[in-house]
């Protein structure tokens, strides 16, 4: 543990996530104490290893009430909030969760006289987008700033890791499905960050090496299509599957029918993020405000997936040596 920052907290909303489960790490080999603030500590037990004994601990917190917030910052030397949804619920949409809770969390940590706050939002966040996630994420930004001018702003692209939602959910759907979609003609285009790389911004922003109250923008070496995305993921799994065209309007219909599920595939307000590129902006470019302006050399999508798509071929990580 780093003795200049043994005593130091840092509070983590949404800790045990994804993203969180590489940004609590980042934070525990500089020596931080977290607080993993989550609805149900209990289910975030499984953190703690990464840390040495007592560093890291899980606390309960709720965004829909203050005090909840608020005791969970109580002490702490900085604030994370990294909590974030893909799809809305009954219980919670985007404006609750994107815009509500980053405010409540933002005035919490201005009220306890903190200045570092880490708000992850997300490339593509548009008040004028037509995606209602894009807006609530360019509000969440905007009530963050407005409550806190010096925080700190982290806009990734698409995120890419062993436990990651894009790869994975394509992977598992090419096991069973002879065609996968390419919605829109799949020529829209991301910049996918292994989410190593941006927890390790987030850590940055933490120790005070980022610029107060500036927005990043996070994509990794280079920008890929949608097609060429799941065209990698085959090739990793080798396997052979149709990649079909889908008019947006059929994709449409069809994400209408999957929000009815618990956990859909697909949902209209995706439909809606595909229409444009999700891809680091020329300002933040000639700002300086990305990896390459930190002096960050970012990992390629290709040098990430095959340490995990593996899983997916037919013999695992053995398929390469089967007798043809």
């Amino acid at each position: 543990m780093m003795a200049n920052q043994s005593s130091k907290i840092v509070t983590v909303f949404g800790g045990s996530g994804f993203l969180g489960r590489h940004v609590v790490r980042a934070l525990a080999k500089r020596g931080y104490r977290v607080r993993i603030a989550v609805r149900r500590p209990e289910l975030a037990g499984f953190m703690q290893p990464q840390g040495g004994v007592g560093q890291i601990f899980p606390v309960q917190a709720n965004l829909r009430h203050d005090w909840s917030i608020e005791r969970a910052i109580e002490g702490a030397d900085a604030v994370v909030n990294l909590v974030g949804i893909l799809h809305e619920t009954s219980k919670q949409g985007f404006d609750e969760v994107h815009r509500d809770g980053a405010a409540a969390i933002a005035k919490a940590t201005a009220k306890a006289g903190l200045k570092t706050l880490v708000q992850i939002s997300a490339i593509g966040a548009d008040q004028n987008s037509t995606s209602a996630y894009a807006r609530s994420k360019a509000a969440g930004e905007k009530a963050v700033q407005e409550a806190l001018p010096d925080a700190i702003v982290i806009r990734p692209s698409l995120l890419v890791g062993s436990d990651d939602g894009f790869f994975n959910k394509f992977a598992q759907m090419s096991r069973f499905s002879v065609a996968l979609p390419l919605i829109g003609g799949g020529m829209n285009k991301f910049q996918p960050a292994f989410v190593g790389d941006v927890a390790e911004v987030i850590a940055r922003g933490v120790e005070g090496k980022l610029e107060a109250g500036k927005t990043y923008e996070l994509g990794g070496p280079e920008e890929k299509t949608f097609k060429e995305l799941l065209e990698l993921m085959l090739e990793e799994t080798q396997r052979q599957r149709l990649l079909l065209p889908m008019p947006f309007g059929v994709a449409t219909a069809l994400a209408w029918f999957t929000e009815m599920m618990p956990n859909p595939v697909l949902t209209c307000d995706q439909v809606e993020l595909l229409k444009s590129d999700n891809v680091v902006s020329d300002e933040a470019k000639a700002a300086g405000l990305t990896f390459e302006g930190l002096g960050m050399t970012p990992q390629s999508v290709e040098a990430v997936v095959p340490s995990y798509l593996w899983s997916y071929r037919a013999s695992g990580q053995y398929e390469a040596n089967r007798a043809r």
